[in-house]
């Protein structure tokens, strides 16, 4: 495609939108016209022309349509000055925008991290930005970075269509970058949730998990018995990756109940998990224990050093080297709904997993779905036979 149909499309799509600016080509360059603020009176409006001194070709239609983004945003804002687009001013501009916006990048970051009532744990915090905030906060600072166009709503939803629909990227996306939106004052789509597409099984192809029978092979699989017991923990008690390395194995000895308890220092802090299936506390050989220190891999846990996420890290890779046909999260997701096929409450459920009930009912909305489902039918089922009965 040549640069005049691009333009042509450009300016089709702008109308579209309902923006009245559009790129124009006079010669070799390229330059923006429409209705703008008059230099002498700003409050009325005029066409006139901003000159670009962008070549004319495909590569200066892209750098043109960034400079109208950029206008139109200043405009909604009434931030337009004729100061910014001159010659003269045009470099300062750039410069000033790229500190700016690394000011306020620095200022979410140490608002994050001073907001203690996302965590009781320093080291979960660490975890949650370097895994969860900072791969979008630097795809935004890039993007910011290359284009010189100003953190708007509008690139904040640039970035977060980048990633594929109904994917976890995107959801976590979306979060990350509306809490930034609520630092900066900035107003976001109406339908930004809808957008980010909440990442739940049902709704991102999530494969098959699997079957017990599956699971009972693969812990039987793995030669080293250290990393076997890391399997069968997480198996049993649908553990984190890194939560493995934080629990209290104390109740595993003899005599004890069973019930395992997960450290303050983890992702989601203090909670306890009960086994199911209860008997695999006996089949992955993890009860009648009389000494608990040396049973887990000796890595590196000591969180003034490491964190949760390089924790979590190295289990993924030994679920690689041992060839388990499946992954770490796989294991905690059957738990999950292994306790929802045998009717344990949502809420008790949630808390056993460390996260809230809304994130476990639409994480696993499909299965508790169906096991409501099945719960009606039963009853149902059940009138029928005793009216049928009596009649």
């Amino acid at each position: 495609m040549d640069e005049n149909q691009s333009l042509q499309d450009i300016n089709r799509d702008l109308a579209s939108k309902g923006i009245k600016l559009r790129i124009e080509k006079r010669g070799n360059n390229l330059n923006i016209r429409g209705p703008l603020p008059d230099k002498k009176s700003p409050q009325v409006s005029k066409v006139q022309r901003i000159s670009l001194k962008i070549a004319a070709d495909l590569n200066g239609l892209q750098e043109a349509k960034k400079a109208l983004d950029l206008i139109v945003f200043q405009l909604k804002k009434n931030q337009f000055c004729w100061s910014h687009w001159t010659e003269k001013q045009s470099t300062s501009l750039t410069k000033k925008n790229k500190l700016n916006a690394g000011n306020e990048i620095e200022s979410f970051k140490q608002k994050f991290f001073a907001d203690t009532s996302k965590s009781k744990s320093n080291a979960s915090m660490k975890s949650t930005w370097q895994s969860a905030y900072k791969p979008y906060i630097n795809k935004l600072i890039k993007i910011r970075n290359k284009s010189d166009i100003e953190i708007s709503a509008e690139l904040l939803l640039k970035i977060l269509l980048s990633y594929k629909e109904n994917s976890r990227s995107r959801q976590q996306c979306g979060v990350t970058l509306c809490a930034l939106a609520r630092h900066l004052e900035l107003e976001l789509p109406e339908k930004w949730k809808q957008l980010q597409n909440g990442y739940g099984i049902h709704e991102s192809n999530f494969r098959e998990l699997p079957s017990d029978e599956e699971i009972i092979k693969n812990f039987k699989s793995i030669p080293n018995p250290k990393w076997r017991f890391v399997f069968g923990l997480m198996a049993t008690y649908g553990l984190r990756n890194h939560e493995v390395f934080f629990s209290d194995l104390s109740c595993l000895k003899k005599g004890g109940d069973k019930i395992l308890r997960i450290s303050p220092k983890t992702k989601t802090g203090e909670h306890q998990v009960w086994p199911f299936h209860p008997e695999w506390v006996r089949l992955f050989e993890l009860d009648n224990l009389t000494d608990t220190s040396n049973l887990l891999p000796n890595i590196k846990t000591d969180l003034k050093h490491t964190t949760l996420q390089h924790i979590g890290r190295r289990v993924s890779e030994q679920f690689r080297r041992y060839k388990i046909s499946f992954t770490p999260y796989d294991l905690r997701h059957a738990w999950a709904v292994r306790t929802i096929l045998i009717g344990l409450p949502n809420t008790v459920a949630a808390k056993m997993m460390g996260h809230s009930v809304s994130i476990h009912t639409k994480t696993y909305h499909h299965w508790i779905t169906r096991r409501d489902q099945q719960h009606a039918v039963d009853s149902a089922l059940s009138k029928a036979s005793t009216l049928k009965k009596n009649n």
